[in-house]
């Protein structure tokens, strides 16, 4: 699942925001997300990810900044998982 379109999709069922104008550089301000809409947003993305966003984590400005964080905790979700393979049951 692209990391765009769950935002863009979570933007249109919460806010109506158009798809179409939700680009990288779109702020969040622009879109009117407030701190409450963010943390919703936040929780989304780590439900469709299988992530958890860090305490610490940056809040984010842009649409593209937080497809960076998302992405940034997908990798490193994945490299844990690569380095601690499931083991086999038998």
């Amino acid at each position: 699942m692209d990391i765009l379109t769950v935002i863009r999709d979570f933007l249109h069922d919460r806010l109506g925001v158009d798809p179409s104008t939700i680009h990288p550089e779109t702020t969040l301000a622009e879109l009117q997300v407030d701190s409450l809409m963010l943390v919703e947003l936040i929780f989304e993305c780590e439900e469709k990810f299988n992530v958890t966003f860090d305490r610490d984590t940056a809040t984010p400005n842009t649409i593209g900044d937080m497809m960076t964080i998302v992405e940034g905790f997908v990798a490193a979700a994945e490299a844990k998982a690569a380095a601690n393979p499931p083991t086999p049951q038998g």
